[in-house]
């Protein structure tokens, strides 16, 4: 297509695993189309707030949040959130006169999209996980094409506008990895088998309390050991856990790629993000599913990869009777872990983002 100035807005918040799909289908964008216009719509005091500038693209608030469970009277005022984000929507539609508005899960999605919807302006979405939240449901209908990362979803939305694509991830994590050996001595640790803990930004508390319980012992057996403790839970544990050799701890992993190449065994949460990086990588997982998401769709994505070979799975409510011996299990067995690793290579997309914006190419031309 030629390069004209093409106009996008685009909506993804409240989790990491929606918010860097977004940036990466924009990042792609601009890179096709660098004299394109790109706006980013977000939900008020949400994640999306500051990680989409930092990213270097402009987004706008909407007041709008999720309902709650656990406090039923803060939803007296979400009918009024609601309207008033439609509204707003209204407006910054008619500003940016978008050719696509793109939406990949979290709260503003869903009222900008509808609004998009109303002024028949072409839609996607882009649903990462193997189970669709509500406002991805709700949006299917109207939408003109759905970019999914599992099959199956054709009992939650109009077989003809899916496309199998997989989920976007980070550009370095595409690139090949450095060699492990050059790896572990840049993370401080020796040539011995490691395991990668990852509980995401905010860190997983009983992932933590686990592995907290069981380091010293994996550290004795001959393991290295990368804890990625998320930013909740860093300063409680660097006190009570001293220096060790073996043991590398931090509240986040800046170099990922180095930590992945280090990595022969990864025990994570189950979000759609991570999991599609460990397909791409051909990395051996033992999963524990935060039961705590919307739809248990972290259940779902674990299973869907267990099912298929691909990782290991373990219920949050197992972890104390049955993570050490599934750990000293697979770090033992090398070839059960090549199996799950190339079950896992055979998943992966590493072409998401190149698809799902072809798609969006493909709604331009139709319009």
């Amino acid at each position: 297509m030629a390069n004209k100035a093409f106009r996008f807005v685009l909506s993804g918040g409240g989790t990491g695993g929606h918010i860097f799909p977004a940036l990466a289908i924009a990042q792609e964008l601009r890179r096709r189309y660098p004299d394109c216009h790109i706006h980013f719509v977000g939900a008020r005091d949400r994640m999306e707030m500051e990680r989409v500038p930092q990213a270097g693209f402009p987004i706008t608030g909407l007041w709008i949040s999720g309902l709650s469970r656990s406090k039923p009277l803060l939803n007296f005022s979400f009918p009024f959130k609601v309207l008033s984000s439609v509204i707003q929507s209204h407006r910054l539609l008619a500003q940016h006169q978008p050719d696509v508005v793109i939406g990949t899960g979290g709260f503003a999605s869903g009222p900008l999209l509808y609004a998009a919807n109303q002024r028949g302006i072409p839609t996607l979405l882009q649903e990462q996980n193997s189970y669709p939240g509500i406002t991805n449901k709700w949006l299917a209908s109207k939408a003109r094409k759905i970019c999914v990362a599992y099959e199956g979803l054709a009992r939650f939305f109009p077989q003809e506008k899916i496309l199998l694509t997989g989920n976007p991830i980070r550009k370095d994590l595409l690139q090949p990895l450095p060699e492990r050996t050059e790896a572990l001595q840049s993370l401080g640790l020796g040539d011995r088998p490691t395991l990668l803990i990852l509980g995401g930004s905010l860190g997983a508390k009983r992932i933590n309390v686990a592995v907290e319980a069981h380091y010293q012992s994996w550290l004795a057996q001959g393991y290295n050991v990368i804890w990625q403790t998320g930013r909740l839970y860093f300063e409680a544990l660097k006190q009570r856990i001293p220096a060790t050799d073996g043991l590398w701890m931090n509240a986040f992993i800046a170099e990922m790629p180095k930590a992945m190449a280090a990595a022969d065994l990864v025990l994570s949460r189950a979000g759609a993000g991570t999991l599609s990086e460990l397909e791409v990588l051909g990395k051996a997982s033992l999963l524990v599913p935060s039961p705590n998401v919307a739809e248990d769709h972290q259940t779902h994505n674990a299973r869907a990869l267990a099912e298929d070979g691909a990782a290991v799975m373990i219920a949050e409510n197992d972890l104390e009777n049955e993570l050490a011996e599934a750990i000293q299990q697979l770090m033992e067995d090398h070839g059960r872990r090549q199996k799950i690793a190339e079950a896992a290579l055979r998943r992966g997309r590493p072409l998401a983002t190149e698809q799902i914006v072809d798609a969006i190419e493909t709604l331009i031309r139709k319009a």
